[in-house]
């Protein structure tokens, strides 16, 4: 009787330990009027589409076909970027995972920039990074902009974030609620947006935020409590756009009809194994090449791949199917890239960004 009583403390003990940390980590929620995405307390998909819930996370785990990934210890860094690029022409770096550096405009623009070892909360578990950045954070140019899409470790990497906004007080553009937890954390010269807010960044360039099909959460009590989005930066040469974590909908019809015309898109496709469990929430490479014939997007760059273990796809694996629906479907394969093998492009440049080595 004692010793089941010993046992029963420490399972309580336990779960007590993990309601906390469930707590701790818990981003602050938004709170503002209902809308068609918002009910009051959580944001909804377009569409209703609900992510998968715990029951079916529980089979998931369960049943994980894991595939090995290899950690690249040996690669080298790219060399430092263009301090910048100025008129219409536009250079993109790739960091690593959905980290980007746009340049254009004369502006330095990052996308949901993650540099830690791990998509985690803690530093000694959960998803650990298999390749290094692109580029060193020491090798930043100046960051004017910071489109941070949702508050999932591995696009909101906190530490990153306070290292960036003590090194360059970039302008920070985020969805719903998202900027409650910035601040909490030190983080400031924040603009909040919600699906289809637009704003004037200067004379020629906008920002719209776009709809995703995804969810949001950091903790065990702040599910769906702060909205996930994609943006789109229009320009006199088209729109920049980029998705952010998102699953296959017909809301994409839509965009296409709001932002076009595109000049280029970022598009995710991987962290789709299993494809019963992840549809919802990731594309698939083939999803992938849906949208980007949906959206006639004349170039569009696959991310959110080969970085960190999130499901159960391989390292490679959603670059080389990429390929093969490219083929299946007569598309070009340098109209849909990735840019894990050669980190820098360059659009319309009238002349070669300076350190880019082109």
């Amino acid at each position: 009787m004692k010793i089941l009583s010993i046992i029963f403390i420490i399972i309580f003990i336990i779960f007590l330990g993990i309601i906390f940390l469930g707590w701790i980590f818990s981003a602050p929620v938004y709170r503002g009027p209902v809308s068609d995405h918002f009910d009051g307390k959580k944001f909804i998909n377009p569409g209703g589409v609900p992510p998968m819930g715990f029951k079916d996370l529980f089979k998931w785990m369960r049943t994980r076909q894991r595939v090995e990934w290899k950690e690249l210890k040996e690669s080298d860094y790219g060399p430092p970027p263009a301090e910048r690029v100025v008129g219409d022409s536009l250079v993109v770096t790739f960091v690593n995972h959905s980290t980007f550096l746009i340049q254009t405009q004369g502006l330095n623009i990052l996308t949901d920039p993650v540099w830690s070892e791990r998509a985690s909360p803690v530093p000694f578990a959960g998803p650990k990074r298999m390749r290094p950045p692109g580029i060193r954070f020491e090798d930043l140019p100046k960051i004017d902009i910071i489109l941070l899409t949702h508050n999932h470790y591995d696009h909101l990497d906190i530490k990153t974030m306070q290292k960036l906004s003590s090194a360059f007080s970039p302008k920070i553009y985020c969805p719903l609620g998202v900027g409650r937890y910035l601040e909490r954390k030190g983080i400031f010269n924040i603009s909040e947006m919600d699906w289809w807010d637009e704003i004037r960044i200067d004379s020629t360039l906008s920002l719209i935020c776009t709809p995703a099909q995804h969810f949001s959460g950091r903790g065990m009590f702040d599910r769906d409590r702060t909205l996930w989005a994609g943006f789109a930066l229009q320009t006199e040469k088209g729109s920049i756009y980029y998705s952010g974590d998102t699953g296959y909908g017909d809301f994409f019809k839509e965009i296409a009809q709001r932002i076009s015309p595109i000049r280029l898109s970022f598009l995710p496709i991987g962290a789709y194994k299993p494809e019963w469990f992840m549809s919802p929430i990731h594309n698939s490479p083939e999803d992938a090449v849906r949208i980007h014939q949906i959206l006639k997007s004349p170039k569009s760059i696959g991310m959110h791949f080969g970085t960190f273990p999130l499901a159960d796809d391989g390292m490679e694996e959603p670059a080389a199917e990429l390929r093969k629906v490219l083929e299946k479907e007569g598309i070009p394969e340098g109209e849909f890239i990735v840019l894990n093998l050669f980190p820098y492009i360059c659009f319309s440049c009238k002349s070669k960004p300076r350190n880019h080595g082109f």
